[in-house]
């Protein structure tokens, strides 16, 4: 036995099959196989192949069952016969068998010799207690019973087992009993016991003792004579830890020398046994023995009493043990800055055998079973060898997993990862809410030198980076954007049946996340769109959720999922749901007593709900409840009307329309107007970054704004005349040269007035919703049919004037210069 609880008798029945009896073993996985290798060490069993193709991904109950080798196999090519698990590199158990080029005399010898037995095997064995069996194998013609306790208990518990005085009415005192353990360096003992009274082992002030005490305890104290001197009668044999059992084989005589403090065992008839389990307390310089403690209640699973026949062989023990908490290895639980040291030392009780010679310690502890938490960073200060760089990974054997074919993920570390005491290099790893509950540190260059990591949930403010409470303070919304993904949770502050959050303004028109755990205490997260207010209007929808999760503490729900923010598909109402992390996400809540997957009733309706949406910027991590338009955002729409519509249209249309006008008064109009229309619409971006608290230019509202803004300030730039007036007939007469110039005049203006406030307000409507853009929008409407009645009374008037001939240019008038003639309009 090494691992699973392997325990059973294996014989060869023929050239091609084999059987084993009485076969118990706890489950492996799928790949686990009856294994063939040269050896039982890891490197033959890698080289091992499968030697019979029935897989031990099962848990064998006391069976017999027979086997049989693949096509092609034969004895001589199975040296070694082992229940191996490949995946893991777990050596289950294991016999060897007979050289194959042995000779005929040698062949014969071995076949004439008995089978070995190896000495977690006994006749019979039965029941005590749910957590405690005893095996045993009567030798009756050597006076002598071997006993073997079984318990699936701690490291730090005792067995003891033992019979009781004949002499007295089922009871304690007078007890022969045997205490089994494991001391604190793992070895494991076994002593002879006798009970004076029920209590510890406690001295007298006359110096005699009493309680539960060694034999020889009882000697020493009480100034035996030497012919009725006790002795130690209990003889260990064997013992081991696995899977979390405790495993311990001793041997006793059946009529001891000792008459005070032994009982007698009649191998055929009945006689009353006595256990009982409880911790132990290692010996110190007041007590040189190891001192059971009181073993407590209740009856029948601390302590009890059987009545039984050693002489009856009996199999009463049903399957194999196996204990709720398999880890005997050290644990540590890792701390917020604070390093753990990672060093090397030599293989003693390394928990997944076949193991290397040398493996991984941490804080000095051999290949301890490691505890942290998601969002917490746990730093490495790696000191084991410039050959022994550290990483964590998802394969339980490590030493790079891809040179053996399998695929493996790398969380942390790379070759770089390694150092000495005297240089030790720093790796610092940050599990968060996708790693697995299981990963393994490792060496990357050697397999199986370290061991798992458990990781499990710490708070939700450290495993997200950013938390909001929603409306009414009742739910609380996490959230982490990783690359093109969001990680979202939600936690109800009240005892709830379900808690759903939802995206939009309101229920209607919403995608909603429902998260809640069922009768079976099985935790569901879906997805939904809703389009109206009955259950029918509750859609379940497909959307790509992943690491769903949703638990219950003490009533109160919390689940969590990712999702890409774009969805990859098309089509469905689900690939429309689309998150911008620059444009702020409306977030509502509702929670109820019951949920249910596939179709809804009334019974799913919600109790209490959000009384309004909550506006989250995710970028920055701020809310704020939805309300009327806040006045920053007020001022930013109201500067960027006047700049846009008043100001800049004001110096387009004195440019077309006051040139018949004596002097250069259209040229001035012109000028302030568009360099005040300037100077506001800069305002109205500084009121704009300070709504957003930033630049930004993720959303496309502010990427059109941008690229209005820098053409609107390029206008000086195309056409700039900085001459006086008096000079301004020879800037006109070389607008043949600048043609280019003043066509990116006219187009970056039109350009610019196309992005307007249509986008605006469409953006005001996503971020406040359609009812309170609604008046502005008729406004607009009113204004833009204002603006064309007056351009085309303008453009009727500039038309008659020409049709007259009193247009100002048609008259040779040039500005600022009555003495010279121009008949050129470009900027007409």
């Amino acid at each position: 036995m090494s691992q699973h609880q392997l325990r059973g008798r294996v014989a060869v029945l023929d050239g091609c099959s084999f059987r084993v009896s009485s076969l118990d073993l706890l489950a492996g996985s799928a790949d686990a196989r009856w294994w063939r290798a040269d050896g039982a060490d890891l490197a033959a069993l890698s080289r091992g192949s499968p030697a019979a193709p029935d897989p031990l991904n099962r848990t064998f109950a006391s069976e017999s069952l027979v086997f049989r080798l693949l096509p092609g196999l034969s004895w001589p090519l199975v040296p070694v016969l082992a229940a191996f698990d490949p995946l893991t590199s777990s050596l289950f158990g294991f016999v060897r068998l007979a050289a194959s080029n042995s000779s005929s005399k040698a062949a014969a010898a071995a076949a004439a010799a008995p089978p070995t037995e190896e000495p977690t095997m006994f006749a019979s064995c039965a029941q005590l207690s749910p957590r405690l069996r005893v095996r045993w194998t009567l030798r009756e013609a050597a006076n002598a019973i071997d006993v073997g306790l079984e318990a699936a208990v701690g490291s730090e518990y005792y067995m003891a087992f033992g019979w009781a005085d004949p002499a007295r009415n089922v009871s304690m005192i007078g007890a022969d009993v045997a205490v089994a353990g494991f001391t604190e360096e793992g070895l494991p003992f076994a002593d002879d016991y006798f009970v004076t009274k029920y209590s510890e082992c406690l001295l007298r002030g006359d110096g005699g003792a009493e309680g539960v005490c060694p034999d020889t305890f009882y000697d020493r104290r009480n100034g035996s004579t030497a012919g009725d001197a006790s002795v130690n009668n209990t003889r260990l044999v064997y013992g081991h830890r696995r899977d979390g059992v405790s495993f311990v084989r001793f041997s006793r005589p059946l009529a001891s020398p000792d008459k005070r403090y032994d009982v007698a065992v009649n191998a055929t008839r009945e006689m009353t046994v006595i256990w009982a389990i409880g911790l132990l307390r290692q010996p110190d310089l007041l007590r040189p023995y190891y001192l059971p403690l009181n073993h407590g209640a209740p009856a029948g699973t601390a302590y009890g009493f059987l009545t039984l026949n050693v002489s009856a062989a009996t199999n009463g023990c049903p399957g194999p043990l196996d204990a709720e908490d398999k880890e005997d290895q050290g644990r540590i639980t890792a701390e917020r800055q604070t390093p753990l040291v990672v060093t090397t030392g030599p293989a003693l009780h390394y928990p997944n055998p076949p193991n290397p010679e040398k493996v991984l310690y941490i804080n000095k502890k051999e290949a301890p079973l490691l505890k942290v938490e998601r969002g917490v960073p746990v730093t490495f200060s790696v000191e084991a060898g410039h050959d022994v760089p550290l990483y964590i990974t998802s394969d339980a054997v490590g030493g790079n997993a891809t040179a053996r074919n399998m695929s493996e993920i790398i969380y942390a570390g790379s070759p770089t990862a390694e150092g000495v005491p005297a240089t030790p290099t720093e790796l610092v790893w940050l599990p968060d809410r996708n790693t697995p509950d299981l990963v393994y540190y490792q060496s990357l260059y050697d397999p199986k030198m370290g061991w798992k990591i458990q990781v499990v949930d710490g708070g939700l403010s450290d495993m997200y980076n950013n938390s909001v409470l929603l409306d009414d303070q009742q739910v609380t919304f996490f959230w982490t954007l990783s690359g093109d993904s969001i990680n979202i949770a939600a936690r109800g502050e009240k005892k709830s049946g379900y808690i759903a959050i939802g995206f939009g303004g309101a229920m209607v028109n919403s995608y909603a996340y429902v998260g809640w755990v069922d009768s079976n205490g099985k935790g569901h997260v879906n997805s939904y769109w809703i389009d109206g207010k009955d259950g029918m209007s509750v859609h379940e929808t497909h959307e790509n959720l992943t690491y769903k999760r949703c638990r219950s503490e003490n009533g109160v729900i919390i689940f969590e999922f990712t999702r890409p923010l774009t969805p990859s598909c098309s089509g469905r109402v689900e690939c429309k749901n689309i998150i911008d992390p620059s444009t702020p996400l409306k977030v509502i809540w509702a929670m109820g007593s019951q949920w249910s997957s596939g179709r809804l009733s009334v019974k799913n309706m919600h109790s209490v709900t959000s009384n309004r949406p909550v506006r989250i910027l995710l970028l920055s991590g701020l809310a704020e409840a939805v309300e009327d338009l806040r006045p920053v955002l007020a001022v930013h729409g109201f500067m960027m009307f006047v700049a846009w519509g008043l100001l800049l249209p004001g110096g387009i249309v004195a440019a077309r329309y006051l040139k018949h006008v004596k002097g250069d008064l259209w040229f001035q109009a012109h000028t302030y107007l568009q360099y005040s229309g300037l100077a506001v619409m800069f305002m109205g971006v500084l009121f704009a970054v300070a709504e957003l608290r930033g630049f930004s230019f993720k959303s496309t509202h502010a990427k059109i704004g941008a690229i209005a803004f820098t053409f609107t300030c390029m206008q000086p730039v195309n056409l700039s005349p900085t001459t006086p007036s008096g000079e301004w007939r020879n800037f006109i007469k070389k607008q043949d040269h600048l043609g280019i110039s003043a066509y990116l005049h006219r187009e970056d203006r039109s350009g610019s007035r196309c992005h307007g406030t249509l986008h605006g307000l469409q953006h005001l409507g996503h971020r406040y919703g359609s009812k309170t853009i609604k008046g502005l929008t008729c406004g607009l409407v009113v204004w833009v049919v204002s603006a064309v009645l007056v351009v085309a009374y303008l453009e009727y008037m500039k038309v008659k004037r020409r049709r007259d001939g009193v247009d100002g240019l048609m008259h040779k008038f040039v500005l600022g210069n009555t003495e010279e003639d121009d008949s050129v309009d470009l900027l007409q």
